[in-house]
């Protein structure tokens, strides 16, 4: 018995031993663990590509009439995409950005993406006249790979006549101008297609919106050998198409591809005629509202550059028949409260009484609206495709349709656009759309030839132990962490410039753009502690794992990595954000693990002691009645 009794316990402590030794936790006091933080019971969001009643496949592609040269290359390109991720939203921002990386070193930039610009351009170091953008100006003698763009008979000189020039105005009288240079322009990290050599803008002057923007400057998409999709494609580097997707009214973000993706099965097309106009047109034919058709000619579509998609532009613009019959259609269904808009220089349609700030909820008190294409095909639009947020009254909304003025070109701009996954698919000489969450896109559409995300280069030289530097493929260091270890907590250190007092009714919105930027959920992300500093807040984060104890490798790399890169896109209200300090910390122990030296020393010293015990009460049974007389009652 006694013998058995030792075996089990020493079978326990080596057991014990064992998973110890496995987990490799290192001691907690040597990553500063704060034993007051406990971990949270998040739930777990899905991030795998499973819609229902529809599979993703390649469409079939119909042969062009004529043959161009790029499409000789169709072949070798089609699997290959700039998978790119979007930033941004429209309320705070009025669009949608994009990273794009410039030279060799490579130079960041925060660019808008642009379907009716035709160049791509950002502030360049000799700017005289340029607004305080997102990022730093664009250095030529800092590139290796930079060269001007000569002079020649086929583009605008400069004064000295030895660099070509562009200059771009915009509807709202805004303006860039500046030289074209040559350089590599890289895609991120996340990106199947590799670096190229491409023209663009090196502005030296801007005026208006431009300006004032937070953005650096433009991705032009638009129609043109100037545009970065015409280079693309030229080149060979990826066949004749791109996608966006933006994301919705309270989240923004999404997901672009520069090449062709696979199609969903039920996704809607329109013709899209290049010689129609410069611009992504579709054959726009009719719309309804609350599934009532407007009493509206066709043609009414059709004038000037006909139904134009511009990803640059805000809100839509109808002309003007088509305005007063929409508007009228949606007041006469909409039973709420109009209130005036949040700025009084314009006239916008309020309505307040909605109560609810969940958007899926919206449909209960605002319709639908389909719009027909000439092919008989539709899309439906959510009120989400046609409302803003009124930024003053709870609860209330705006329309984001207006009368184009006098123009007769219908513009759609990037309101409309919202969780729909538009391709432009230039080949084919049509647009499709699809409705989806295009926020959460980037994790579950797999697109064609595009790799799983990788670590990206860090560029902060503050790393903490545990990771080490490797080379990846395209020549930045990347970083690592061990195989063996695990990650509990990620905490950072990081400064906005904004007072304190106009923070703090905008915590959880804080809280929820961080988790955002951070690809994680709301219930992860922790804000530990709030230092007031003047007119800068100094804030303390964690970021805490889901449903598990630990951060697995890659995820854990990822979130370290978007921080590093300085990739979160926050909206101007919160000011500019200083990364100071990060680090990572090993999962917490629990009490039983932390004492469990002690426990087996107590239950061996028990054990041992039972033993002994039982031995000395056999041996003293042994013995007999000679050795141990019984004792005699004694009646009186």
């Amino acid at each position: 018995m006694t013998f058995s009794i030792t075996l089990l316990v020493a079978a326990l402590v080596l057991f014990t031993l064992a998973g110890e030794a496995a987990i490799g936790t290192p001691p907690s006091s040597a990553w500063g663990w704060n034993p007051t933080v406990g971990f949270p019971t998040p739930m777990v969001l899905p991030l795998f590509f499973s819609p229902p009643n529809s599979s993703l496949r390649s469409m079939p592609l119909s042969p062009p009439i004529h043959l161009h040269r790029r499409d000789l290359m169709e072949k070798s390109s089609s699997s290959i995409n700039a998978r790119m991720r979007l930033h941004d939203n429209l309320l705070t921002n009025g669009y949608y950005t994009t990273r794009l990386m410039i030279g060799t070193p490579p130079q960041e930039f925060s660019l808008i993406v642009d379907t009716g610009s035709t160049v791509t351009y950002v502030p360049c170091s000799s700017c005289e006249q340029c607004g305080n953008h997102q990022d730093p100006r664009f250095e030529p003698d800092m590139s290796s790979t930079y060269q001007p763009v000569k002079c020649s008979r086929s583009c605008t000189c400069d004064v000295e006549e030895k660099q070509c020039t562009y200059e771009r105005q915009y509807a709202e009288m805004s303006t860039s101008s500046g030289l074209l240079g040559d350089d590599i322009v890289s895609f991120g990290m996340e990106s199947a297609l590799q670096p190229q050599r491409a023209v663009f803008g090196c502005g030296t002057s801007e005026t208006g919106d431009l300006f004032n923007q937070h953005a650096d400057g433009i991705m032009g998409l638009g129609r043109g050998e100037l545009s970065i999709m015409d280079q693309l494609v030229d080149k060979g580097a990826i066949n004749d198409s791109f996608s966006l997707c933006y994301g919705g009214m309270d989240v923004g973000g999404g997901a672009m591809a520069l090449g062709g993706i696979p199609l969903p099965d039920d996704m809607v097309f329109s013709r899209s005629d290049p010689v129609r106009s410069p611009y992504y047109n579709i054959e726009l034919k009719g719309m309804r509202v609350s599934g009532k058709k407007l009493d509206l000619n066709p043609r009414v579509f059709d004038g000037k550059h006909g139904t134009v998609l511009d990803s640059g532009t805000t809100f839509a613009y109808l002309p003007k028949e088509v305005f007063i019959a929409f508007r009228d259609a949606i007041m006469k269904t909409i039973k709420l409260k109009q209130i005036p808009g949040p700025d009084p220089n314009y006239r916008d349609i309020c309505f307040s009484g909605a109560g609810s700030t969940d958007v899926s909820q919206l449909s209960k008190f605002f319709p639908n609206v389909d719009m027909v294409f000439d092919n008989g095909q539709e899309l439906q639009l959510s009120p989400e495709n046609y409302l803003f947020r009124h930024s003053k009254v709870h609860g209330a909304y705006c329309l984001g349709f207006f009368q184009n003025g006098n123009d007769r070109t219908t513009l759609l701009g990037g309101i409309v656009a919202r969780n729909i996954l538009v391709t432009y698919d230039r080949r084919n000489e049509r647009i499709g759309f699809w409705k989806t969450n295009c926020s959460e896109l980037w994790e579950r559409l797999q697109f064609n030839g595009a790799p799983s995300p990788a670590p990206s280069a860090f560029e902060n030289s503050h790393t903490s132990q545990g990771l080490s530097p490797a080379l990846s493929p395209n020549g930045p260091q990347s970083y690592s962490l061990p195989g063996d270890y695990r990650v509990g907590v990620i905490t950072f250190d990081i400064s906005l410039s904004v007072n304190y007092s106009d923070l703090k009714p905008h915590i959880k919105e804080f809280t929820r753009l961080i988790a955002h930027e951070l690809e994680v959920d709301i219930t992860q992300v922790h804000l530990m502690n709030f230092t007031s500093a003047g007119n800068s807040t100094f804030i303390q984060c964690a970021i805490f794992p889901s449903a598990s104890s630990i951060f697995s490798n890659n995820a854990a790399v990822g979130i370290i990595s978007r921080l590093t890169e300085h990739r979160l896109q926050l909206p101007a209200n919160f000011g500019n954000y200083h990364l100071v300090e990060w680090n990572i910390e090993p999962p917490k122990r629990s009490w039983w693990r932390a004492h469990l030296l002690g426990v087996v020393v107590v239950c061996i010293a028990v054990a041992t002691l039972f033993s002994f015990s039982i031995v000395m009460l056999w041996y003293l049974r042994r013995r007999g009645p000679a050795a141990v007389q019984p004792r005699r009652r004694r009646f009186s």
